[in-house]
């Protein structure tokens, strides 16, 4: 062996050591099969980027499922109110409030995608820490764009991760459709056991394709849900979705053990928002 090749090894060993996939915080390292088309890092302080994000407002008695956004929920979703939604410090913040606004006792923000962000499969990434706290609900889930199929539950949802205050150290994961829903005791979840989800950012993720879509926490799936190939009373996933994030307060499940409106105000922090496509389409 020449001197030369004993000036290159040590070099040849760091390269081999190095993990070129470490994630960080504005790092993004997932399957070469998928190309990033759409996401916010939250770089920029003050209100959420209009171009990426609009508000559903007020109290969801405009709702097709009526007040309270069809769950008898207790706050009033404001509109580019920074008490409620903001970005700070790289962060987006969802911030629940204890205050009399309008009809409601209580304050928040549900900030949407829809017409700024629509996809049809792919992979979703949201990374967040979420609150506990007795009536707290946080969601991160998806809606139809088009509503193809006629309302809810007809044209679908995806609950990519829902938990109650209550119950801090479960995550769940749930699809609505005609033939599954909760109000006829059909629908179909998953649940995963996740104690840390109050105490560091954790990465909630739908993989969505024609055949089933797949739900993890932390690259670790929990809940898989099958295209039956029958009809989009049981796969209406066949259309365009957008993003919602939100945080609730009381309401049929997030109140069900009860509230306390002494642990106000709670946030969700987001770290950031993805979306990954195939590189095949």
């Amino acid at each position: 062996m020449n001197s030369l090749s004993f000036l290159l090894l040590p070099l040849v060993f760091l390269l081999l050591s190095c993990n070129v996939n470490t994630v960080g915080v504005d790092t993004i390292d997932v399957s070469p099969d998928w190309n990033l088309v759409w996401n916010d890092e939250f770089d920029q302080d003050g209100l959420p980027d209009s171009t990426k994000w609009s508000y559903n407002v007020g109290d969801g008695c405009d709702w097709p499922q009526g007040c309270g956004w069809g769950n008898h929920e207790l706050q009033f979703y404001t509109n580019k109110i920074e008490k409620n939604a903001r970005v700070e410090n790289g962060k987006l913040i969802i911030e629940l409030h204890k205050e009399k606004i309008n009809n409601s006792d209580y304050s928040s923000a549900r900030l949407v995608t829809k017409g700024k962000g629509d996809w049809k499969y792919g992979r979703v990434e949201v990374k967040a820490i979420i609150p506990d706290g007795l009536g707290v609900w946080s969601a991160i889930w998806m809606l139809s764009s088009e509503d193809k199929y006629n309302g809810w539950p007809n044209s679908g949802e995806i609950d990519i991760m829902e938990n109650v205050g209550y119950d801090p150290d479960t995550i769940v994961g749930t699809a609505h459709t005609k033939a599954y829903h909760h109000l006829i005791g059909t629908h179909k979840n998953g649940k995963i056991y996740h104690p840390s989800a109050q105490d560091s950012m954790t990465v909630y993720a739908l993989e969505w394709e024609v055949d089933e879509y797949r739900l993890y926490v932390n690259d670790q799936k929990y809940f898989t849900y099958k295209n039956e190939n029958t009809d989009f009373k049981a796969w209406p996933f066949d259309q365009n979705f957008y993003l919602i994030l939100n945080l609730a307060f009381g309401g049929d499940w997030g109140g069900s053990k009860g509230i306390d409106s002494n642990i106000l105000p709670v946030q969700m922090v987001i770290d950031y928002v993805r979306v990954y496509q195939k590189n095949n389409g």
